[in-house]
């Protein structure tokens, strides 16, 4: 399983509708789920980025969810793929 890391900025969309962030974020869980998506993590920022989303699944899966939310108009997101250190330890013993 992949693991992503998403920096999210509201649109203005999402701005004007700042009070319904709660809810559209328990809809994406909710759509994560039905997707095999684990959340491990939602957290609202200050600064550059309005939110930070770590989520877990297949990469079609994962950019399925991504891709839905987007879709919404409330949200743009910058996607990172992110390993454990495990995972990395497995890169690393493949680098000649």
């Amino acid at each position: 399983m992949a693991i992503n890391v998403s920096l999210v900025n509201f649109t203005d969309q999402g701005n004007r509708n700042i009070k319904d962030s709660p809810q559209r974020a328990r809809a994406f869980r909710e759509l994560c789920k039905q997707q095999g998506v684990q959340v491990r993590e939602m957290l609202w920022t200050s600064g550059p980025y309005d939110m930070v989303v770590v989520t877990e699944g297949t990469e079609e899966a994962l950019t399925a969810v991504l891709l839905s939310a987007a879709k919404l108009g409330n949200v743009r997101t910058q996607s990172l793929r992110a390993m454990d250190q495990e995972a990395f330890q497995r890169v690393l013993e493949k680098v000649s």
